[in-house]
């Protein structure tokens, strides 16, 4: 029986350091190598590539080392904002404002899988100074603002951008500072020959009706401007625009509204999708409803080109639309002025000041005739006012028996005071 025991434990001797072999391996190949040694790039460099853009630039570790390596760049810009992102490339192209100065770091790393790091380098840094220029003389509050129109110098109708922007002089500026505006979309770039002029004959707006910028391209827009003085250096401002956040959406086209339903209770109004490169499915719309009667408006959104709604026939209505690129298309954007007002129906006349002057005495009058003639037929006045009885005629007796009384008691009195006076008063020339 021992023997037997020996035996099985000898043969599954060679499985079990197998199996620790393995768990020994896996456990070395989680844990960074600390024995491997990667250096980091050299000649790293960063230079101007145009409007709003740089050139970040390197070699790999010197003397071959990691040649046999599957290594991978670490870069992280530093200003004018925070970024980093990871390339196989020595070089990297990148766009960002450069009136403040650009400044970053790039190493080398060599990755274990897709989650962690094997090993990575030390960090080199490199920084592109800020342009010359009199601190408090570049432009200010820069905006800017597209637009889509339709083509017609072309046999099939297409699409192009025409751009506006506008800004402050700074304050420092002298008053002979005169500034110019360039742009740059993708490889294009473009200096700007309409402007707007203030009272001192300073370029403040630019337009270009026309430009290279396409509504459907995620690139940014770079916007530059520059100046120049006799008395200072002008320094210099450029900034970056997201289109979506800029683009001014052309409202919906040929707004109509129609009354439907057998009394008049519904309006039906239909459009077309605005101006734009945007298919017609790329489109949301609020519907405002105005009922001018009472002077309230009710908004609904749609996601087509048409909306129906319940109205009151007694009012009428005036409907607009506007639109917006809806976010299955590109990043949220704004809305677009609301179209000219479509309207339908009619208000019933209101009564004026003066005919209710009129109507109102003769609306009295008809009540109170009626509720008159209500009350006569009802006989109300007898119940609500009773008549007085009128007196009896033992009651006409007993004043004409009081009368006669006293007429007697009268008479006796005088009979009584002629005996007192006696006759020789009754001879008297009085009686």
């Amino acid at each position: 029986m021992a023997c037997t025991q020996d035996l099985t434990l000898a043969a599954m001797a060679p499985a079990l350091l197998i199996l620790l072999g393995t768990v020994a391996v896996s456990q070395a190949d989680a844990l960074p190598d600390e024995t491997l040694l990667l250096l980091p790039p050299v000649n790293f460099t960063i230079q101007a590539a145009g409007l709003a853009q740089v050139l970040l630039r390197w070699q790999p570790p010197p003397d071959g080392a990691g040649a046999n390596l599957d290594l991978e760049y670490h870069v992280r810009m530093h200003t004018p904002q925070e970024d980093e992102y990871e390339t196989r490339s020595t070089e990297s192209r990148q766009a960002t404002p450069l009136h403040r100065g650009v400044s970053a770091s790039v190493r080398t790393i060599l990755r274990r899988d897709s989650h962690s790091l094997l090993a990575a380098s030390r960090w080199v840094s490199a920084r592109l100074e800020a342009p010359p220029g009199t601190p408090g003389t570049a432009a200010v509050n820069l905006t800017c603002t597209t637009n889509t129109a339709v083509g017609n110098d072309t046999p099939s109708a297409s699409y192009w951008v025409s751009l506006r922007c506008a800004w402050l002089v700074g304050e420092a500026a002298p008053q002979d500072t005169q500034y110019f505006l360039y742009y740059r979309f993708g490889s294009q770039t473009e200096e700007c020959w309409k402007y707007s002029r203030d009272a001192l004959q300073r370029n403040i707006a630019c337009w270009f009706p026309k430009t290279a910028i396409r509504s459907k391209r995620p690139d940014p827009l770079a916007v530059y401007v520059n100046g120049s003085s006799k008395f200072m250096a002008i320094q210099p401002f450029d900034q970056l625009f997201a289109l979506h956040a800029i683009d001014q959406v052309n409202p919906p086209q040929n707004v109509s509204t129609e009354v439907a339903g057998l009394e008049g209770t519904r309006v039906s109004i239909q459009w077309e999708k605005p101006v734009s490169a945007f298919p017609a499915h790329c489109f949301h719309y609020q519907v405002k409803i105005n009922n001018t009667r009472r002077g309230s408006a009710q908004t609904e959104h749609s996601t087509t080109n048409g909306f129906t709604s319940v109205i009151d026939n007694s009012s009428r209505y005036c409907v607009e639309v506007r639109a917006t690129v809806s976010a299955a298309c590109r990043a949220a954007s704004l809305w677009s002025a609301w179209s000219p007002p479509s309207c339908v129906g009619h208000d019933k006349p209101r009564p004026s000041p003066e005919q209710l002057l009129l109507v109102l005495p003769a609306t009295v009058c008809l009540v109170l005739l009626i509720c008159s003639f209500v009350c006569k037929i009802c006989h109300l006045w007898t119940r609500v006012f009773p008549p007085v009885p009128t007196p009896s005629r033992s009651l006409g007796n007993l004043e004409a028996m009081s009368y006669e009384t006293a007429s007697q008691d009268a008479e006796s009195e005088v009979i009584m005071y002629v005996e007192e006076l006696g006759p020789e008063m009754l001879e008297h020339p009085v009686f």
